[in-house]
């Protein structure tokens, strides 16, 4: 009888301790969960905070250049007037688009973001451009060329027009590598190299 109690204690000692054990276990993850999300939200308020820094950083740079909403407007408007007479891009725009004015609106806001890190632009310029039958380099090159003419007009400061040009170019770079690649299936060095190598 006195075994018999004895060994039931153990067995309620042994569940007792299980248990307690178990629950050390939860709690020290739940503390380990804690803090591994205090660590992502610290993180993420960090990369936020880097992330405003950057755009203010951006935003001030355009102010002092004269790149501001106006500028944008401006070289929107105007590019697109070239466009929509060119003999090369003129059709190929033509056959897409319609009704001008959200198309410009969502140009505007793609170059605010661009160039002075404003507002947010949603979309898939990569697909839209990539679902164009035969679009090449000779069409990137045109367009860069309407671009930079359009820039020149507006010229105020050099140091914009050299600015607002790189980023065009970085963008027609960007997007001719990326129709090579998931259009055409390419992978060879020189698909990777945008205008320069096509």
């Amino acid at each position: 009888m006195h075994q018999h109690a004895q060994g039931e204690i153990g067995v309620q000692v042994q569940s007792h301790l299980k248990w307690y054990f178990t629950y050390c276990l939860s709690a020290q993850a739940e503390i380990r969960s804690t803090s591994n999300a205090t660590y992502r939200v610290e993180q993420m308020t960090a990369t936020h905070q880097h992330a405003n820094v950057v755009r203010t950083e951006k935003r001030a740079h355009a102010d002092a250049l004269g790149i501001d909403a106006a500028f944008i407007d401006s070289l929107v408007e105007q590019f697109y007037a070239k466009v929509r007479t060119d003999a090369v891009l003129g059709p190929v725009f033509a056959a897409r688009i319609t009704d001008w004015a959200p198309h410009l609106a969502r140009m505007k806001t793609f170059w605010g973001v661009i160039l002075r890190g404003e507002g947010a632009f949603s979309g898939s310029p990569m697909a839209l451009h990539a679902a164009i039958p035969g679009i090449d380099q000779f069409h990137f090159r045109r367009w860069l060329a309407l671009f930079e003419a359009t820039l020149r007009e507006l010229e105020g400061d050099p140091a914009a027009t050299a600015l607002v040009a790189r980023r065009a170019r970085n963008i027609a770079d960007s997007l001719l590598t990326g129709i090579h690649i998931h259009r055409d299936g390419r992978r060879d060095l020189h698909a990777m190299k945008g205008l320069g190598h096509a």
